[in-house]
């Protein structure tokens, strides 16, 4: 009897003790959504850049009458600055603070894009395309890490899932809205529409994001490292595009052997920039970002290749152009939270295997394209390669950032983020060397259409063998999950 009376006197102090872990619980449900909005909305601005642009490089060419290897760099010298900075980037937010860096990644990412609007001339343009680059590199660097720091790993595949969706609408919008900007309001009026995007998401972030996520607080920062990593890949890819001449094979030299020092480097120095151990001790991690390299560098130049394509060979506007590019973001788009949110319940490795296999499929399609090629066929091939990808990136995201520990978050972000962006500009390097072996440095006109679509159709070839050696890559990572 007397316990009953002191639970009964003790029952308002027990609700308020209820009240306010409810309470608690319901404003960190509301800063996790409020951080995944924030992510999301950045997430969609860079892909969207990437896939509007392709639709204007024809406009673009007229203008500042680039030839098709020139043409090339507008997108890969972005990709470069950004591969350039993710992983150093990423080390720093680790440090410093995620949220902090990634203010400045958006910040930097809107300056650039006005002052890419406003270039007048080929070369300022790639200069400042390359400055776009380095706020992209802060973005990519910390936005995954920040979301997977908030939620619990039983939720983690959704709301990454959620994410790529996002990446994948960026993609959808790209090519519809630059081919009507592109149309009507001319080429700039896209890099325009990103300043107030970002001024959103500066706005949001600043309002929404509480607190800091610094997983390394403390820690040294290895400078030395991020310049040789730099340097290397720099070399690398500006050496790549310039295969087969002898200076290309001297610059692919020194970047293997940068590559080598690095590694070495790393292994020694008391805070890496770049943890090896996670490649040598985590086949999961390794194999997981050695897939989204092989994955990306098949299938990024697609874009760009059928853009070309379209305006030139079948005489599309960039209007129409983007309606039929369209199709494959927006299966990506649908399908990517379904199949990420299945990895949560199946090995990541099955489910990122299985769309690395249809993407095989439709790159073998895609290397039967001529001039008399149906636009029905196209469609299908991209809805076919676009379910591809939304099988493998959202799974193959969740086991990376699944196994490894919290503190390690933001360089794992950056390193898969920097396989992504690698992948894309080895990518757009075979193409340009393919171009520099067919066609040369000439302007696509119509005498030299046949000479492009033995181009497209030699690249597609090679895409196809590569992706088929990822399957193996993919399924190699082992088992996420031991229980």
């Amino acid at each position: 009897m007397c316990a009953i009376v002191c639970t009964l006197l003790d029952f308002p102090i027990s609700l308020d003790i209820i009240g306010e872990k409810m309470e608690k619980r319901v404003k960190e449900y509301s800063s996790r959504w409020s951080i995944l909005l924030v992510t999301s909305l950045s997430s969609f601005l860079t892909p969207f850049m990437a896939s509007s642009i392709n639709i204007a490089l024809p406009s673009i060419s007229r203008e500042f009458k680039m030839n098709a290897i020139l043409l090339g760099w507008i997108a890969t010298s972005y990709l470069l600055a950004a591969a350039m900075f993710l992983v150093p980037f990423g080390r720093l937010a680790d440090i410093q603070g995620r949220k902090k860096i990634f203010l400045y990644g958006i910040s930097l990412y809107g300056i650039s894009s006005f002052l890419v609007a406003i270039s007048t001339s080929a070369e300022g343009l790639i200069i400042f395309r390359v400055l776009q680059g380095f706020g992209g590199a802060m973005i990519f660097g910390t936005s995954v890490a920040i979301l997977v720091s908030v939620f619990p790993v039983a939720e983690r595949g959704a709301v990454l899932g959620i994410n790529t969706a996002s990446v994948y609408s960026g993609l959808s919008l790209g090519p519809f809205l630059g081919g009507l900007l592109t149309q009507n309001l001319g080429w700039r009026s896209i890099f325009y529409l990103n300043v107030p995007i970002c001024l959103i998401i500066i706005f949001l972030a600043l309002w929404k994001l509480k607190g800091e996520w610094a997983g390394a607080r403390g820690e040294k920062f290895d400078f030395t490292g991020s310049m040789i990593y730099s340097l290397a890949l720099v070399s690398l890819i500006y050496g790549f595009s310039l295969l087969p001449a002898t200076k290309g094979f001297v610059l692919v030299t020194l970047a293997i052997l940068g590559i080598f020092s690095f590694v070495v480097l790393e292994m020694k120095v008391e805070f890496p920039v770049l943890n090896i151990n996670l490649f040598r001790t985590n086949a999961v991690f390794a194999f997981s970002n050695l897939a989204a390299l092989v994955n990306y560098s098949a299938t990024s130049a697609v874009t760009f290749l059928l853009s070309l394509y379209l305006q030139y060979i079948k005489g599309l506007s960039p209007q129409n152009t983007g309606s039929i590019l369209v199709f494959q973001p927006i299966v990506m788009a649908i399908f990517s939270p379904l199949f990420g949110r299945l990895s949560d319940k199946i090995e990541p490795r099955f489910v990122a295997s299985t769309g690395m296999g249809l993407t095989v499929v439709g790159l073998v399609l895609l290397t039967l394209l001529g001039e008399s090629s149906t636009l029905i066929y196209i469609i299908a091939l991209l809805i076919l390669l676009g379910l591809g990808f939304a099988f493998f990136s959202s799974p193959n995201t969740n086991a990376v950032m699944s196994s490894v520990e919290k503190k390690c978050y933001g360089v794992s972000s950056a390193t898969l983020a920097t396989m992504r962006l690698t992948g894309q500009m080895l990518s757009m390097g075979m193409v340009m060397m393919i171009f520099s072996i067919y066609l040369g440095r000439v302007q696509i006109t119509p005498q030299s259409y046949p000479l492009f679509l033995k181009s497209m159709r030699t690249s597609f070839t090679i895409f196809a063998v590569l992706c088929f050696g990822g399957i193996f890559a993919s399924l190699a990572r082992g088992r996420l999950r031991r229980n």
